[in-house]
């Protein structure tokens, strides 16, 4: 009994270390991430702060930025990794909707439509993107060091109150501004005949997305009212089941 009981207990210390090993090194990567992604967006906010001033106009500022805000926005995917692998506890599909809706509006929206890109509403998600990713990943960087300032942390679960909405205002007309030339162009579209026998319109295509926004929003914006009364005051938020 004595050498059963021995084995079992060497057994358990092994797999204790095995479990503090990946959690040492999962800790270490997303420390490393998210001080990556907090500089990512720095150099993106002094480039833009820098474009202004020189220039006075937000006019080609989008253009000026365009290569290092595709490459750290696209980056993010790896975030969708890392619930998949469970190292970050959150949803997957929340995630997922959150950067892929980032990467659409980068890549099949504001890049691929060169007319709309000195937009006001491009200027203003890409300002609001911009502070709410420094905020976002500061708090993350701090919080895995164990040494959170509390004004990181009052900023990731207040401004959000006032940046989220404007965001969502400045993605909705974008693409709003986008459809006119969308539906010039039949850009991303497949026409009937083909020989696949399959037909796809991107500008209805968006008109679909920018609806989705409806029911989409106030679920993940009450979502982060309740994740802020939990963090800030204390609150025990009980989920409903559906």
């Amino acid at each position: 009994m004595a050498s059963s009981e021995e084995d079992g207990t060497v057994e358990e210390k092994e797999n204790n270390n095995k479990k503090r090993t990946k959690s040492a090194l999962a800790t270490a990567w997303l420390t490393f991430y998210n001080i990556a992604m907090t500089a990512g967006w720095l150099v993106l906010a002094m480039a833009m702060m820098r474009f202004y001033i020189q220039k006075g106009t937000h006019k080609g500022l989008y253009r000026s930025i365009a290569r290092t805000l595709k490459f750290f926005q696209t980056f993010a995917l790896i975030e969708v990794g890392h619930c998949a692998i469970g190292i970050v506890r959150t949803s997957v599909i929340v995630t997922g909707v959150q950067v892929c809706s980032r990467i659409f509006m980068v890549w099949f929206i504001t890049n691929s439509i060169r007319q709309i890109q000195n937009e006001e509403s491009v200027i203003l998600f890409l300002v609001v993107w911009t502070v709410t990713e420094i905020t976002r990943y500061s708090y993350y960087t701090f919080n895995l060091l164990h040494h959170l300032p509390y004004f990181i942390k009052w900023a990731r679960y207040n401004l959000f109150i006032v940046l989220y909405p404007l965001g969502v205002v400045g993605e909705l007309l974008t693409i709003y501004a986008a459809l006119p030339f969308v539906r010039r162009s039949g850009m991303y579209s497949v026409r009937l005949p083909n020989k696949y026998n399959v037909s796809f319109d991107y500008y209805y295509c968006l008109i679909i997305i920018m609806l989705s926004y409806i029911p989409l929003f106030p679920q993940l914006y009450f979502h982060m009212l309740r994740q802020r009364r939990r963090v800030l005051h204390g609150e025990v938020i009980v989920e409903k089941d559906d």
